[in-house]
């Protein structure tokens, strides 16, 4: 890790945020528990236990590993079934194989996103291609539930493919700061991704040391959550480490810093900075449905019983081509 990075940052655009932006106070830092998902492979709960008013758009995010796969061992999901929301898989390392019984899907690896708006809902699953799960290796990445407002909960499900190089690169004054803009925008630089409701989406590297103040829409939330190292929060320097989030109150500026001296099995300092306009809608969350009322809910639950969210294809082969690349 990381997966996309570049020889001398500052030959990059630099951002910083002005001098009179307010600062953003760190309001919590929370630890995420330990799980399994899908077939058994391991995640942290990055969002567990932090009130909902602090996440809204987002619902929920694991980090999937980082886990070195003997051969045999690497797992995914079975088939399942989503609505009334978007998911957003990032891999850092290793690759992952998606489909969906629409027919869309594809091969993502090594810094590539793939953006899935389940929207009136799907089938999809998403696992380790054979080759992977015959030799081994390591798997390391991301998954990002986004939630749709009411008026986009039920449009045609929709997939884009973000390929690794398409992501906008930036950097701090000093070049301490590798900045990936995967979604959204960053002092007038914007990401590849499409988003319904609007988000940033950026994965950071701090060298030792490094500190970055980034301007922050105001009327975004603000979160960070560490996939690897340590450092400190805010301008108060709140400590935080892997596994930990980061939840910023109001302001114009969040700032995110690398300790002089990080883990043994990481260089930098790998976090990840998620913003977004509030939905503030009601929300009826259940198992693979996101939704705003129970009685949808209950219909999202009876249409895939039914099998209107699709049926499993009878042959579910991978290639190891994206969508955009077949």
């Amino acid at each position: 890790m990381p997966a996309v990075t570049v020889e001398n940052p500052l030959t990059l655009p630099r951002v910083t945020a002005p001098a009179d932006a307010v600062a953003r106070p760190v309001l919590a830092v929370t630890t995420a528990p330990s799980g399994f998902e899908g077939e058994g492979f391991p995640v942290r709960r990055a969002f567990a236990g932090i009130n909902y008013r602090h996440l809204d758009p987002f619902i929920m995010m694991d980090q999937m590993g980082e886990v070195e796969y003997a051969p045999g061992e690497p797992k995914g999901t079975p088939w399942h079934p989503h609505r009334g929301f978007e998911t957003v898989t990032y891999i850092v390392d290793g690759i992952f194989d998606h489909q969906d019984s629409n027919g869309g899907g594809g091969t993502i690896t090594n810094g590539d996103t793939q953006w899935m708006t389940a929207g009136s809902g799907l089938l999809h699953i998403e696992a380790p291609p054979e080759h992977l799960v015959m030799s081994g290796g390591l798997f390391h990445g991301l998954q990002l539930w986004v939630n749709l407002p009411a008026k986009d909960k039920m449009m045609a499900p929709r997939y884009q493919d973000i390929r690794s190089g398409s992501v906008q690169l930036l950097t701090s004054p000093d070049g301490g700061a590798l900045l990936r803009v995967i979604a959204g925008e960053l002092d007038g630089h914007e990401g590849p991704g499409i988003t319904h409701t609007p988000i940033t989406m950026i994965h950071a590297t701090l060298a030792p040391g490094a500190e970055v103040t980034l301007p922050w829409r105001e009327d975004f939330n603000g979160l960070a959550y560490v996939m690897a190292g340590r450092g400190a929060v805010g301008a108060e320097r709140r400590p935080i480490h892997l596994g930990q989030t980061a939840v910023f109150g109001t302001g114009g500026s969040l700032t995110v810093r690398a300790d002089e001296k990080q883990d043994s099995h990481t260089p930098d300092l790998e976090v990840v900075l998620l913003g977004g306009r509030p939905i503030r809608e009601p929300m009826a969350h259940y198992g693979p449905f996101v939704m705003n009322t129970k009685d949808e809910l209950m219909q999202a639950f009876e249409d895939f019983q039914k099998g209107r969210l699709g049926t499993v294809p009878a042959v579910h082969g991978m290639t190891e081509k994206g969508p955009q690349e077949a």
